[in-house]
This record gives structure tokens, C-alpha cells and sequence, in this order.
């Protein structure tokens, strides 16, 4: 018999409406067990605007302090986040090695077991807004969107194809696909034409990786540099060059048995996963950690670490090459940036994938509200992955319709549009 969810998953609600959440988790620890919380809190429509863990490599304390985020307008289901935060919490009674070998982990706190992939097909008569009005629902239902292949056709018609998994376990139950189904035709109304969902078959292969991206447009959506389309808008520059004081600090006098790491930077969504993910990726152990509350739009973050060999971080290399990663995720979560293909005019968005697959939470949801908000309609969309020398990516690509109040040929238009789909996916 295993403890009880009460007593791993706390969630005190507020008292009043404008008070944050606070959950807490205590439980036997794993390695990368803080970055997996945070992308749960992420998929939730949550942001974390505090938080304090600590863990002796056996047992961890983390306390999150929730609110919703700004472009989540749907109610959280509070039950349904205490369900998934407990299931990817380790049992008090297994041993950690049990834990992670015997039961398909990898190491590094991710299991081999995946989720069964689901095929949405969705037929509809085009309007503005429809992509996003359909992504928000399946978010409501938690599932979580891993490719999209979407199709306008000259008649007016849009063929959505929706390879989703589901959060709760449950699509293989009649009862599931159905309400699903039900759900998706209440949203869509007389523009629904039919709606089919089924496991998928090997057609979900052949749309993991996308077609190549020019060479050209490759080197700007991955490079380092902020590059001066993304900045060419006054309002957005002024915020990059905030994002460019992001600072990291390395002290190893403090502690006798860990390095800390003061970090300070400008508050955006999903800062503290965005941390927390690199030090899973960088496999470095975190004992006890900070996350305070935004003071003038500023965040501060304390973490003592160890290396995977549990000493210090001395060597002056790798303490800037891990400086240098946490700025670059700072600075960069996402690439955005706006090119020609052909005729047409394209939107592309990138993030990092964790070295276990995962990408990130929300991404195709926060641009296409960004886009429905603007009144622009997306001819077509589709999700992939792209590998560079050192990392692999999620892609987001959206061809844009061109219309009297977005001409696209414009720069100041396109300018608008980076500015708007960016401001969502930082939250500010």
C-alpha cells in the first residue's frame, strides 16, 4: 500500500481570488523530478510566482506559489493538477534504483514508457480563431498536442490532423473519445463538418521530423544573436535590452559542499522550467533552491549545486559554460521570426526539447491565441522537430493569410505580429 496523494500533493487554495495557490510535494526524490513539476504547473495554464525545495538526493520539499496565467482564461481544475503531480511522484516504498531501472527510467528521471498517440481529424468550415478555439479545448481536456498538420483548402474548408496524447490515460475509453468528440462539436458549432478521433497509425512517423528549412532561414532562427528583425520594433527592442542584463553569479565560498548560483533576470513565463530543465539537461544536482517574487519586474533565484560526481563546481571553464547556458536560456526560450516561402508569408517559432523528448508546454497554444487576438487567419500549421549540432528542436510553422488590416509585404505588420506572439509566450 502507498501513501496517500493528501499526503505527498498539498493544494491549499486562496482566500481570496487575487492570493496565489500554494502546492506542496513532498515525496522521495529523482533526478529532473523539479524540472517535470514545473512543465505540469506550465501545461495547467499556471505561472509559479514563488517557490522554495530543498532535497537530500532522497526526499525533497517543494512549495510552489500558483496564479493563472494572463492568456489562460479557462478554470483549473485543481483536483485534476493534485492527480498529475502525485503520478509523476516516486512511491515512499520502492527503492530509488527500482524506481528508475526496474520500472523503465532512464537515469534521468524520465521513464521509457510513452503515452499512446491519438489521431484528431477534424474537418470544418474556415473562420478566424478556429485553430486556437480548437487547441484551448483539447488543453481543457488535457491533452497535450504533440504534431499538427492543418490544411485550407481552396473551397473554404480546413482539414485539422491533431496527434495528441492524454494527460488523464484515458482516450482508449469509450466514454473519453466520446465526451471528447461531444466537447470539440459543442465549441465548433454549424462549422464542425465531422470529427473522427482514433489511435494513430504510422502516419504519425512520417510527420515527427519537417521539411528541411532553407539553410538561410535555419542559421537565423537558431543563431545566438537576438537578430534585428526580432528587435527592429521599438516597443519590443526595449525589451530585449532588458533581457540583456540577465545575470549569473558563481560563488563557491558560502557553502563548503555546494556552489552557489545567484541569478537575476527580467520575469517571464516559465523562468523557473525554463532553469530547472537546464539543470536537468546539464545534470546537475540542486540541493536547495530559491525562487523569490518578482520585485519591479525582476526575479531572483538562489540555487546550491553539486555535480552529477557530487563536488563542486570549480573549474573556471565549466562554471562559464554553465553561466553561459542559463543565460542563453534566459535570454532565448523561444526563436521567432517571420521569412518569405515563395509566394506566401511564414511564421516560425522555436523552443528547446529536453534531452528526454519532451518539448515544451502551451507553445501552439499561446501563438495561436496570439494570432487569433490580431485577427490574422493561419492557412496552414504544422509541428516538428529540427536537430542542430548540439540540441534538437520543436518547430512551429504557420503560413499566414494576408488581409487589408496585416499586409504581410509590410514590415511594420510583420513587426507587429513577432511583437504580439512574443509578448504571449514571455507573458508579458
Amino acid at each position: 500500500m502507498g501513501i496517500l496523494s493528501d499526503d505527498v500533493v498539498l493544494i491549499q487554495l486562496p482566500k481570496h481570488p487575487s492570493d496565489p495557490t500554494v502546492v506542496t510535494v513532498n515525496c522521495p526524490d529523482k533526478p529532473g523530478l523539479g524540472c517535470d513539476l514545473c512543465r505540469t504547473v506550465l501545461e495547467f495554464g499556471l505561472s509559479i510566482t514563488r517557490a522554495d525545495f530543498s532535497t537530500d538526493g532522497r526526499w525533497c520539499y517543494i512549495v510552489f506559489w500558483l496564479v493563472p496565467n494572463d492568456s489562460n482564461s479557462s478554470k483549473i481544475d485543481w483536483e485534476s493538477l493534485k492527480n498529475r503531480l502525485f503520478s509523476m511522484c516516486p512511491s515512499c516504498l520502492l527503492p530509488f534504483y527500482y524506481f528508475n531501472y526496474q520500472l523503465g527510467g532512464d537515469g534521468n528521471g524520465s521513464s521509457t514508457h510513452s503515452s499512446s498517440v491519438y489521431l484528431l481529424k477534424l474537418c470544418c468550415l474556415d473562420r478566424k480563431g478556429l485553430l486556437h478555439d480548437v487547441t484551448k479545448t483539447l488543453s481543457e481536456l488535457e491533452f497535450t498536442i504533440q504534431r499538427v498538420k492543418v490544411m485550407t483548402t481552396p473551397d473554404g474548408r480546413v482539414m485539422d490532423l491533431f496527434f495528441i496524447t492524454d494527460g488523464m490515460e484515458l482516450l482508449h475509453t469509450k466514454k473519453r473519445r466520446d465526451n471528447t468528440i461531444e466537447r470539440l462539436i459543442a465549441v465548433l458549432g454549424n462549422y464542425c463538418i465531422s470529427c473522427e478521433l482514433q489511435l494513430a497509425g504510422p502516419e504519425y512517423e512520417s510527420l515527427k521530423a519537417l521539411p528541411s528549412l532553407p539553410h538561410a532561414v535555419a542559421e537565423e532562427l537558431f543563431t545566438y544573436e537576438l537578430s534585428n528583425k526580432e528587435a527592429s520594433s521599438k516597443q519590443l527592442e526595449s525589451d530585449l535590452m532588458t533581457l540583456k542584463k540577465a545575470s549569473v553569479t558563481v560563488d563557491n565560498l558560502l557553502s563548503p559542499v555546494h556552489t552557489l548560483l545567484q541569478i537575476q533576470c527580467v520575469d517571464q513565463k516559465g523562468l523557473f522550467y525554463d532553469i530547472l530543465r537546464t539543470s536537468k539537461d546539464c545534470d546537475f544536482q540542486i540541493a536547495y533552491g530559491r525562487f523569490s517574487s518578482s520585485v519591479k519586474g525582476y526575479r531572483n533565484l538562489d540555487l546550491f549545486i553539486r555535480q552529477a560526481d557530487g563536488k563542486k563546481i570549480v573549474e573556471p571553464k565549466h562554471q562559464s559554460a554553465l553561466c553561459s547556458r542559463l543565460k542563453e536560456e534566459m535570454l532565448h526560450p523561444f526563436r521567432l521570426i517571420i521569412v518569405n516561402r515563395g509566394p506566401d508569408t511564414e511564421l516560425l517559432v522555436a523552443n528547446p526539447v529536453e534531452l528526454s523528448g519532451k518539448g515544451r508546454p502551451r507553445v501552439f497554444y499561446d501563438v495561436t491565441l496570439a494570432l487569433k487576438m490580431l485577427g490574422i487567419c493561419i492557412f496552414s500549421a504544422e509541428i516538428g522537430r529540427h536537430s542542430t549540432s548540439d540540441r534538437q528542436w520543436e518547430v512551429y510553422r504557420f503560413l499566414l493569410d494576408d488581409s487589408r488590416e496585416f499586409p504581410l509585404a509590410s514590415s511594420q505588420a510583420r513587426n507587429q505580429i513577432v511583437d504580439r506572439v512574443r509578448r504571449i509566450l514571455m507573458g508579458w
